[in-house]
């Protein structure tokens, strides 16, 4: 979730990326293709080479776009970003493939970690920035990296389903994909963080189900957005606010069915309108202290059914993942409160998955991004190595 830390490093940044390069719904490169469902889910459809960040780094790089499926059953074609370093692989076996989830965090598709990856220049790159460390961290160690932009084409954000498949399917796109030298023996991990930890989890919670042959050695995911309806509670009102109104335009957007969008008023339904390709971050600066009341004539719209029934189709926990987890959370996260992770935990863990769950003492939600990062690393890093973890569930 985009925050004032990562508004401030975002003006860091910027000065280094490139003006000239279009965003997606101006990129032809984005354009579908004609005969796309008749293309198999992780088919590869297009690519081009890049330079990563627009800059001369020692990385090899590509765009990827692929064939996906989206939560209501339509061919998507999604884009991911493929990576890898020029240095020879020297551990042992083979070259381990990372699948590296951005918080996308966005309404609109000039958010998408592609544009940012490819050296696009706006605030719109803001949460793809935050996440570079991580990246080069993972590319230091030698691993292959992709990184999809996983919300698709209508930029879905919190859409579970469509962004689990995405993922899957962008990790199909990545070992398919001859330059990246990835192959049936490589080690399959997955990380993400905040919003990009929603699509990780989901991905391995429908794994079994949609691509089964995708067999992960370890995944890892932080600051987890579990109990949605929490989290815009705990946001709405405060200088975060931003983030309750783009869950409310998500989730209403998303999701007709629910009856969300006929509670809203007029200025709820222009809001919808105006803010249609906004970024977290966009939302953020423009809806400091907001009470997302203002935008319907119901009394509590976080306490409307249709708010919650919109809500619960999202949740994690219907299943458990099938994979070794290595989950991490601050106890004082102000973002995202502990208490939805811990119940999480929980439901997991009662449903037989295998994991570790750190709840961290690092107090803020981004600070805990940073300090805890070394130890989902070093997770990874074990399994591709090939060291079993114990059975069962660790909470610490």
């Amino acid at each position: 979730m985009i925050s004032v830390a990562a508004i401030v490093a975002a003006f860091v940044v910027i000065p280094g990326t490139h003006a000239d390069i279009p965003y997606p719904d101006d990129d032809p490169f984005y354009a579908e293709p004609v005969g796309l469902s008749e293309f198999g889910n992780g088919a590869v459809l297009n690519s081009r080479p890049i330079s990563v960040l627009g800059l001369p780094l020692p990385v090899a790089g590509w765009q990827v776009q692929y064939r996906t499926t989206g939560s209501a059953g339509e061919a998507n074609a999604d884009v991911a970003t493929v990576m890898v370093p020029m240095t020879p692989w020297t551990g042992a076996g083979t070259r381990p493939l990372l699948s590296y989830q951005v918080a996308e965090d966005s309404l609109g598709t000039r958010c998408a970690p592609s544009f940012a990856l490819r050296g696009g220049r706006d605030f719109s790159i803001v949460n793809t920035i935050l996440d570079v460390p991580f990246l080069a961290e993972a590319m230091r160690r030698g691993w292959a990296v992709v990184v999809s932009d996983y919300e698709g084409p209508q930029s879905r954000f919190f859409d579970g389903v469509n962004s689990g498949r995405s993922v899957l399917d962008g990790i199909r796109a990545a070992k398919a994909f001859a330059p990246l030298g990835i192959t049936d023996a490589s080690p399959l991990g997955a990380w993400g963080y905040s919003g990009g930890a929603f699509a990780t989890l989901w991905g391995m919670q429908l794994r079994a189900s949609y691509a089964p042959e995708l067999v992960f050695s370890g995944v890892t995911s932080g600051g987890v957005p579990s109990d949605i309806a929490a989290i815009a509670r705990g946001v709405n009102g405060g200088y975060q606010a931003g983030l309750a109104v783009l869950i409310l335009i998500a989730l209403a957007r998303n999701d007709p069915g629910s009856g969300l969008i006929d509670v809203l008023n007029d200025s709820g339904r222009d809001l919808i309108s105006r803010e249609a390709t906004a970024c977290g971050g966009d939302l953020v600066v423009r809806n400091l202290f907001r009470q997302v009341n203002d935008y319907s004539d119901e009394p509590d719209l976080l306490g409307q059914n249709a708010f919650r029934t919109a809500v619960n189709r999202q949740e994690l926990g219907g299943w458990a993942p099938d994979v070794p987890l290595y989950l991490y959370h601050s106890n004082s996260d102000d973002v995202i409160p502990v208490a939805g992770f811990s119940n999480l935990v929980d439901r997991y863990c009662a449903l037989g998955a295998n994991l570790t769950a750190v709840h961290s003492g690092v107090p803020g939600h981004n600070a805990a991004a940073l300090a805890e990062a070394l130890g989902a690393m070093n997770f990874l890093s074990d399994r591709f190595a090939g060291i079993p973890v114990d059975a069962g569930c660790t909470v610490r």
